[in-house]
């Protein structure tokens, strides 16, 4: 999958942009954004594959690109899936940190986060892949203080919503990691599992996702990336 947004999962993979080269059409959009299902996990021997087709199998890797990491992950989606409990970034983190980190954004997001989501097979298999996530990372001697994970579907609670000023709690939403982010104003409002494919299909958006994400790209910085609560334009 490549999204053409200010701020992307991970960099689009080497067969993608041959196709693009070649001029395939719609070859930028071959792998569609998929929706997140309640129990989302893979085999270790799956982020491998997928590793190997993303870097090379690198788990360490930075070129200076923007992405980070065996699975290359965008600092974005690093810090939206809970990965700078363990690093700051994917790459300064041990390879079953990022495994673990990839298994929160394989159940917010779906394959179709990763480009090469098809070469490494990678599915909700519901395999638990037995990683250990503890301890420092590849090239950080101690570990990131852990933030408390917060479900994004979780209501405030009344004593969160007294303390807040009114008018935040109008324009912000809360994410998993207890960040705020743009709520805005739209006709739709996400709920989890949602991803700006899956509404733009249910609520036939002409132009599809990307259409979705220009309407709404005052409030969506990472067209991977949409939290329940956010209120979405459709047209």
């Amino acid at each position: 999958m490549l999204l053409n947004s200010k701020g992307k999962h991970r960099r689009p993979s080497k067969a993608a942009r041959i196709a693009t080269l070649a001029g395939v059409t719609g070859a930028a959009v071959a792998v569609p954004l998929m929706g997140a299902t309640n129990a989302s996990a893979a085999s270790v021997e799956t982020w491998d594959a997928v590793a190997q087709c993303e870097s090379g199998g690198n788990w360490s890797i930075n070129t200076g690109n923007g992405y980070y990491g065996g699975l290359q992950f965008s600092q974005s989606s690093w810090a939206a899936a809970g990965g700078t409990q363990y690093a700051s970034r994917a790459d300064l983190a041990s390879k079953d940190q990022q495994i673990a980190t990839a298994e929160k954004l394989l159940d917010m997001q779906g394959p179709g986060a990763w480009a090469c989501a098809g070469a490494g097979g990678l599915t909700n298999d519901g395999v638990d892949p037995g990683v250990n996530p503890g301890g420092s990372g590849q090239s950080e001697s101690k570990p990131e203080q852990a933030q408390p994970e917060r479900q994004a579907e979780q209501p405030t609670t009344r004593s969160e919503q007294r303390e807040a000023p009114k008018v935040e709690s109008k324009k912000t939403v809360t994410t998993p990691t207890g960040d705020k982010v743009k709520k805005g104003d739209g006709e739709y409002k996400v709920k989890a599992g949602d991803t700006l494919s899956k509404i733009a299909q249910k609520e036939d958006v002409k132009g599809g996702w990307s259409k979705l994400f220009k309407l709404n790209d005052d409030i969506v910085e990472d067209a991977n990336l949409i939290f329940p609560g956010q209120q979405l334009h459709l047209k």
